[in-house]
């Protein structure tokens, strides 16, 4: 259910930027990650240059690398298969593949999660792009804020530690302060310097420490 009301959401939120029937389509069958396509539509309806645009698109869309190298492992999937397997590694497939006690239960997983939510997240989109024109304006619905929410709140139970939280606040710091002054998109691409920038105040400060020992 929250996967078809993000892939409508979508496809609305896409229409509503400017961008055809088509090209709406062809962003849920070849990227297929909800959050970087948002950001990609998001980017492009502010303003923001293609460029711009894709690039936070491609920096959001990373995280899929890291499931892909972990499922790699887990699955163990033939050579042929891996370039068609890699079109779904996503949040979902990954989090239930790797719930599984076995190997064959773990290819199960990936390989149903991923058909279904492909055929849905396709389908809904389809749908909302259809529909856009009778919705109206997205930002009076609130749809234009359907990924973003759904983003925070996979990401929110992950961050644990203070190190997580320190690079969640500056983020959000840089992202909203840079807002005023910077072209549209370019901000989230700002953001993701904090991490870099927390790692490097904790590494000084645990060589203060360990320097006044």
């Amino acid at each position: 259910m929250a996967v078809g009301l993000s892939g409508f959401a979508f496809g609305v939120t896409s229409a509503g930027s400017g961008l055809t029937l088509p090209q709406t389509c062809a962003l849920s069958l070849l990227v297929f990650t909800g959050a970087s396509q948002f950001a990609l539509v998001g980017a492009l309806a502010a303003g923001g240059s293609p460029f711009t645009a894709a690039a936070g698109a491609f920096f959001l869309g990373v995280r899929n690398a890291f499931y892909g190298l972990r499922l790699s492992q887990s699955l163990a999937l033939p050579r042929f298969l891996r370039p068609f397997a890699a079109q779904w590694v996503i949040d979902e497939t990954a989090a239930v593949s790797l719930a599984q006690p076995t190997r064959r239960a773990g290819r199960i997983g990936f390989a149903v999660t991923g058909l279904s939510l492909y055929v849905l997240w396709n389908l809904t989109t389809l749908l909302g792009a259809l529909g856009a024109d009778a919705i109206g304006d997205t930002r009076a619905w609130g749809l234009d804020a359907a990924g973003p929410a759904v983003f925070l709140a996979l990401l929110a139970p992950m961050v644990r530690s203070g190190t997580e939280r320190a690079v969640a606040g500056l983020a959000v710091l840089l992202g909203l302060g840079l807002l005023p002054v910077l072209p549209a998109g370019v901000p989230v691409l700002a953001a993701a310097l904090a991490a870099p920038l927390v790692l490097w105040a904790r590494g000084r400060r645990e060589r203060a420490k360990e320097e006044g020992r």
